[in-house]
């Protein structure tokens, strides 16, 4: 499995040939100048949403017009908000794994909000468990420090989990920690910090601490990549 970060919450994973977008922040991003960027990413077969707000749902109709066959996948509410745009969508909600082409995936709770910029209800926030035979991915989305963090490592040992660090409206540093004690979880990807003043974070400070408690932080720069 292969994990491209960019900035905020928004990661592309490759996962047999299959391209999943993670919660898309480019074009309003102000730590994401480089918008040509975006002209180097040459496929994208799904974006995963975890809750409408703009920071992680702005460019999905970029996107999906750029890649026609995309496939939207998020909660029922959010679907039926792009479905209505003429995007392709597959909604779900807190329940049982899906099977899809890249590995089962399974919507989760997270302890956040979820509305879009117009006022449109963005159902309940959440986060994705991914399954697959290159690994297994926890995508916690915005969301607290949650006691039903306990339950994630119940279906299957985590290779790599996804937090947020940033503080403010998320999780902060000392709670990713805690939160990776629920999962189980040695190896966490950072994201949701920097990206605004509110969350500026001091990167070297957080990686210590987590190592402190034997784990690993990994913090990447824009368009780096890590294999799973």
């Amino acid at each position: 499995m292969k994990i491209t970060f960019f900035s905020h919450s928004t990661c592309i994973l490759e996962i047999h040939e299959k391209y999943l977008l993670i919660d898309p922040f480019f074009s309003e991003n102000p730590v994401f100048k480089n918008i040509n960027f975006l002209k180097s990413i040459q496929k994208i077969d799904y974006i995963l949403l975890t809750h409408a707000h703009y920071d992680h749902v702005c460019d999905v109709e970029f996107f999906s017009h750029k890649f026609n066959d995309v496939l939207v996948i998020s909660n029922y509410e959010i679907s039926n908000y792009f479905n209505k745009k003429g995007i392709k969508t597959y909604g779900i909600n807190y329940g049982s794994f899906i099977s899809f082409p890249f590995g089962k995936l399974k919507y989760v709770w997270a302890a956040h909000s979820s509305v879009f910029n117009d006022g449109t209800y963005g159902g309940n926030p959440g986060g994705f468990l991914l399954h697959t035979d290159e690994g297994n991915l926890y995508i916690s989305g915005d969301t607290s420090v949650m006691y039903e963090m306990n339950l994630i490592p119940c279906f299957g040992k985590l290779d790599l989990s996804i937090l947020p660090i940033g503080g403010k409206y998320t999780m902060d540093i000392e709670e990713a920690i805690m939160a990776s004690d629920f999962l189980k979880s040695e190896k966490i990807l950072g994201v949701h910090y920097d990206t605004f003043e509110d969350i500026q974070i001091n990167k070297k400070q957080a990686k210590r601490k987590f190592f402190e408690k034997g784990k690993e932080l990994i913090l990447l720069e824009k368009g780096e990549t890590i294999y799973v």
